[in-house]
Parts: structure tokens; C-alpha cells; sequence
């Protein structure tokens, strides 16, 4: 790390890799002789039609993509699927089965109510979501048109250990806060969907992977920008996509790439997780509500025996050069979150810094 570089624990927006932003730095006037910016370039060139595809790619061979799956590259934040995965999946039936195992998914649990029947499959709100349902604690509709899960809650710090059995019926999850930080049989669902801003670029793009026979089923008011058939009749490109998200995208997998792929990262991620549940586990001072088997590694949510010394905690972690380890405003305590751009170095530190802050107190 560069020494005026900090530690970001952030939830999102979050850390970039290094390298990504320091060849976005090197190549942000003049793109490989261009004599522009990605950011200036019309979206239907060659130069940035070459990006896209390119991107586009690279993506599908290091997730796994199968062939009858398109790869969107959308606006609107995941935020937006909330919405657009009712109006394009719900109509064979007017029934889903959604999954509420924290915030995010409880707002798309609210939002396709407006579309249809929706049950609710499975909820974690008896325990303040601090566990992942079990396979055989779901209630499925055997009528749903597809069953939705968020993969991992940002919040709560728990993450979806297992791919729910539904019977046929199509997946459709929510993977902003984990994709590409471990394999995915993506054959085994029908869509997933991430916003970029976790582990893949800027905040202003959101990936879609949709089964091809899935597309072409909208409710007939679904709006033009939301249908999934328009936007892959296309190719992302009914309006002019994010363009310089894509293009850092196209970066951080081949920073990936380097690592290893998703299998490398998966390897990383795990052992970055490890030492610092470890630390918190073994801590005489922190505790960590999420049970083991639903713990996220992404998201590693702790807090204290007093509101007093979590803020203590704050405070000495900010001056020391980690920022943003304060929990989200629903739920307290701390929470680190180590997305796949947090370097080894960063977890180290912080575990060294939670076991001087544990003897100190």
C-alpha cells in the first residue's frame, strides 16, 4: 500500500485493487493512443466496442458463464432488479417465493408485492438475522414463478453457504456483495444480478446474467429501460451504458486473472476471513452475533459488551489509518468488510490492531 492509501472497510463504494486504478490513472487522458478518455469516447466506436466485448468476455470465462445466459452490463444499481426481476419473471405464474435474510432482500420482498402473490419462502427476522435458513426450513410455493434470495446481507454480515433446492423452480439472487469472490454453478439459476460497486467497479453499473429462455415473458407494462428482452436485443446498449464502469470492470478481471481467477479468490477470501473470525472469536472484549455456518466473508460484523467502547473502537481504528468499520446505523457494533480488493496486509493489521485494543481495555 501506498503510504497515503487507508484501510477501507467500507460496506460500499469500496476498494478498487491497486493496480486497476493505477492503469485507469495511467491510461485516463488518452486511452491506448486514442487521444481521449474512455470517458469521452462514443459508446458505439470501435475503441470502447472492443472494451465491452472484450469485457464482456472475460467475465463469462472467469464466472462461468454458460453460453445459453446473456451478460448484461445495466444502470440503475442493484437496487433497480428489485423491480425489473418481478416484472420479467412473475407473469408465467403471478407467484414468487422470496427469501427475507436482511434489509436488501426485505426491500425487494416489498417491491414485488406491487406484481403479485409473493410468499414469504423463509425469514431470518426472529433472530435479527443473524442466521441463514436452512434447506428445509424453506416454504416453497410449488406455483412460483421463481424463488429470490439476496447471497449475502451487508448488513447483518451473513451469507448463503448453500444453493437452494427449489424443484425446478428458477433462482433469482441478489449477488452484489459476494460475486466473483467464489465459483458459481451458474447453470443452477436463472438470474443473478450485482451491483459493481462491492467487487467489481464503480458505483453506476449493474451485471445481469440472465437464462435466455427467461427473457421475452414481461408483464406488458413493464417500462422499456426495465425489460430484459430490450436490453439483450441491444446488447446493453438501448441507451449509452456505463461506459467507464465497464471499462474498470475490464481492469479488475485482470487483476483477478493474476490472482487466480474466482477459484484464487475464493481461496484468499476464505483465509482472510478466517484469521479475522478468529480474532474476534478468541477476543475476551468482541463478539460476533452471526452463527457459524451463516457468516459472511465479506461482511464480518462484531461489536462489544458497551455502545461507549464500540465508538472508543471507532475512533482509535479511524486515527490509525482503517476507515469505516463503524456498523451500519440499523444494528451497531462494527463491521469490516474485506471484499475481494482488501488486501492480505489490511486484514492482518486490523486483526493486529482489534488484539492491542483487546489487551488495552
Amino acid at each position: 500500500m501506498s503510504d497515503q492509501r487507508v484501510y477501507n472497510f467500507s460496506a460500499g463504494p469500496s476498494m478498487l485493487p491497486l493496480e486497476a486504478l493505477e492503469r485507469a490513472g495511467a491510461e485516463i487522458t488518452n486511452y491506448h493512443g486514442s487521444g481521449m478518455s474512455v470517458m469521452e469516447m462514443s459508446h458505439r466506436s470501435k475503441v470502447f466496442m472492443k472494451i465491452f466485448e472484450d469485457t464482456r468476455t472475460h467475465f463469462r470465462k472467469l464466472f462461468h458463464v454458460p453460453d445459453n445466459y446473456q451478460i448484461l452490463f445495466l444502470q440503475g444499481g442493484g437496487s433497480s432488479q428489485f423491480s425489473m426481476i418481478p416484472l420479467n419473471l412473475i407473469g408465467k405464474t403471478g407467484k414468487a417465493d422470496y427469501a427475507v435474510t436482511g434489509n436488501f432482500a426485505n426491500i425487494a420482498y416489498k417491491e414485488a408485492q406491487k406484481y403479485g402473490t409473493i410468499n414469504l419462502a423463509a425469514s431470518s427476522a426472529d433472530k435479527n438475522h443473524t442466521y441463514i435458513p436452512a434447506q428445509e426450513q424453506l416454504n416453497l410455493d410449488p406455483e412460483a414463478s421463481y424463488f429470490y434470495y439476496c447471497a449475502n446481507n451487508t448488513i447483518y454480515g451473513t451469507e448463503w453457504q448453500y444453493i437452494p433446492e427449489t424443484n425446478g423452480v428458477p433462482l433469482a439472487c441478489d449477488m452484489s456483495s459476494d460475486i466473483l469472490s467464489r465459483p458459481v454453478d451458474v447453470s443452477k439459476y436463472g438470474v443473478i444480478f450485482a451491483g459493481a460497486q462491492k467487487n467489481m467497479a464503480p458505483a453506476g453499473l449493474t451485471v445481469a446474467i440472465v437464462r435466455e429462455d427467461l427473457a421475452g415473458h414481461e408483464l406488458p407494462y413493464t417500462p422499456l429501460m426495465m425489460n430484459y428482452k430490450t436490453m439483450i436485443d441491444k446488447d446493453s446498449m438501448y441507451n449509452t451504458p456505463p461506459c467507464w464502469c465497464i471499462y474498470m470492470l475490464g481492469l479488475t478481471l485482470d487483476w483477478l486473472d493474476n490472482l487466480g481467477g474466482v477459484e484464487g479468490m475464493e481461496k484468499i477470501k476464505g483465509k482472510k476471513a478466517g484469521i479475522l473470525y478468529d480474532c474476534i472469536d478468541s477476543s475476551r472484549l468482541f463478539n460476533c452475533a452471526v452463527e457459524k455456518g451463516s457468516r459472511s466473508d465479506m461482511n464480518v460484523t462484531f461489536r462489544s459488551a458497551s455502545e461507549e467502547l464500540d465508538t472508543k473502537f471507532v475512533a482509535e481504528s479511524t486515527a490509525a489509518g482503517f476507515t469505516n468499520l463503524k456498523g451500519h446505523r440499523s444494528v451497531g457494533g462494527m463491521r469490516a468488510s474485506i471484499y475481494n480488493a482488501m488486501p492480505m496486509e489490511g486484514v492482518e493489521k486490523l486483526v493486529d490492531f482489534i488484539t492491542a485494543f483487546d489487551k488495552n481495555n
